[in-house]
């Protein structure tokens, strides 16, 4: 398995709809970057979140998710309260072929805030619009930019497609359109 470099991934977005919309080079002037970079690709943070609330004392189950939890919210900048967190979801809808993982992590200009973006791997054979789980780690409110740069995928490929891929299994988040909560 071997990590993928620019050129791999402009070829995979281009001729097999992996990333949708495509942006083909870094973009970055005035915002927190995006687009392809040396070995990955930087996504965005579309303008929908489910902004964390503990106005009615809930606990959080991930078995029993409660949508009481979550405020909608829709906007150019998202406002994370201080030690809580945000859920949004990706401007690009990925399609992840049977050959290829990908692991995720954070922009470092929000890292150095105290802002954590974290997503789990997008495994062969998923496609979707990526859920984000956006942490402000700091005692302070903290913004978050629709439509720029929040994490960066970094794609393996194999050299063999898997045996049983996420949609053979029917994951639960196969498809998904918009921020989705836990499922069990």
């Amino acid at each position: 398995m071997g990590l993928k470099p620019d050129h791999w991934i402009r070829r995979m977005a281009l001729e097999h709809r992996m990333i949708e919309p495509f942006v083909e080079k870094q973009t970055r002037e005035g915002v927190i970057s995006y687009g392809v970079s040396s070995y990955g690709y930087d996504m965005r943070v579309a303008d929908e979140f489910k902004i964390f609330t503990n106005v009615y004392s809930t606990v959080v189950d991930p078995k029993n998710f409660s949508p009481q939890s979550m405020i909608d919210f829709k906007g150019d900048v998202c406002i994370v309260p201080p030690n809580s967190f945000a859920l949004a979801r990706s401007v690009e809808y990925f399609r992840i072929p049977r050959n290829v993982l990908t692991l995720c992590v954070g922009k470092s200009t929000y890292a150095r805030c105290g802002i954590i973006t974290n997503v789990t791997p997008f495994e062969p054979g998923w496609e979707g619009y990526v859920t984000l789980e956006i942490s402000n780690t700091t005692p302070l409110p903290a913004r978050i930019y629709a439509n720029e740069g929040i994490a960066q995928v970094i794609f393996f490929e194999a050299d063999e497609e898997c045996e049983i891929s996420y949609a053979d299994r029917k994951g639960k988040y196969q498809g998904q359109t918009g921020v989705t909560p836990p499922r069990l």
